[in-house]
């Protein structure tokens, strides 16, 4: 599995009100995660993603996620969000994905017959791979957790692990699998969409402690 060099950096997803944003800047999340998909109930608009992003500080990452978009709603979210990132969740093809002239992630939903290698041989331009827990009930951001041993050692991308993550269990996922990244969402909420500043920053403390 990916080999840990310095501190795992730490996305929280799913953010839908500035002061969420705000919280996990000064918690120390290097990155927050926008969801531009009206089938999630973290999906934000372009105006309210706009007042979240200006009211970051400097230096924290903005990670635009799509699932299956239409060109223009990406352009749209460019031109408007002016994102760090864009993430991939649905069935988007690597040409889809490197056409719009800013770094991406491609999620894959892991599970038993998954080929990571394969997946990371056909995104091989992707910023990242995140992996996250295949599930019925959507793509992502569903509190599901996957078996870390179906990672294989050889990942070529850097990895972002996603998928149930929460205060009880991230110190266990990053010294277990080493990724680059971990990515939340589900774990920091009260309720779907809305953040807890409590959880948030005992979930900052976790990575921290992590060995």
């Amino acid at each position: 599995m990916s080999v840990l060099t310095t501190m795992t950096r730490v996305k929280m997803c799913g953010i839908t009100r500035p002061q969420d944003g705000v919280a996990a800047a000064l918690a120390g999340a290097d990155a927050i995660g926008l969801v531009f998909h009206a089938a999630s109930p973290r999906n934000v608009e372009l105006e309210q993603a706009a007042r979240i992003v200006a009211a970051l500080p400097p230096f924290v990452t903005t990670v635009a996620l799509f699932v299956n978009p239409a060109p223009d709603a990406v352009h749209a979210v460019l031109r408007r969000i002016r994102p760090d990132v864009l993430q991939f969740h649905g069935e988007e093809t690597a040409e889809f994905c490197g056409g719009f002239g800013t770094p991406y992630l491609k999620a894959a939903r892991v599970r038993a017959d998954s080929d990571l290698l394969q997946f990371a041989a056909s995104y091989a331009d992707a910023q990242g791979l995140l992996l996250d827990a295949w599930s019925a009930a959507g793509h992502g951001g569903t509190g599901e957790r996957f078996d870390w041993n179906l990672i294989p050692d050889s990942l070529p991308k850097p990895l972002i692990l996603a998928g149930g993550l929460s205060v009880g269990n991230v110190r266990l996922a990053i010294e277990t699998v080493r990724p680059w990244a971990v990515d939340v969402s589900s774990g920091i909420e009260i309720s779907k969409g809305i953040k807890d500043a409590t959880l948030i920053a005992a979930f900052m403390k976790e990575v921290k402690n992590a060995v």
